[in-house]
């Protein structure tokens, strides 16, 4: 089966990027879905890609804290902590979005994504 163009280049992107690159990628992704839902409120398929959109974002966030809590994680712990706090923060707007959307709910997550990635790039680019 044939690759579309924007399927061969994601396939290579996933393969040269670096850890920091891919979670900079992720957390941006997830950003653009829940931007996306915002800007289409009133989508007759709104409830459906809220929920893909927020379940998304949560199983980053997930993997995040998975990979926080490990002993060897290169991260300071007191930065790992924070982090950890952050994503709890982010785990109970998820929950309340889900169980009473609000596009003003968005805001917060979306803007700590963007923002957690912009640092990932930030720091990918001075290890250069």
């Amino acid at each position: 089966m044939r690759q579309s163009p924007l399927e061969a280049y994601q396939t290579v992107e996933k393969v040269t990027l670096s850890g920091r690159e891919i979670e900079a990628a992720v957390l941006t992704k997830a950003a653009r879905m829940l931007r996306q839902c915002q800007n289409n409120w009133s989508a007759e398929d709104r409830d459906k890609r809220l929920e893909e959109a927020l379940k998304f974002n949560q199983r980053i966030w997930s993997i995040f804290q998975a990979e926080l809590t490990h002993e060897n994680h290169p991260l300071p712990k007191s930065l790992r902590r924070e982090l950890l706090r952050l994503s709890g923060f982010v785990d109970r707007r998820i929950f309340e979005t889900m169980a009473s959307p609000s596009l003003e709910k968005l805001d917060i997550v979306i803007n700590i994504n963007c923002n957690i990635a912009a640092g990932l790039r930030e720091s990918t680019q001075d290890n250069q």
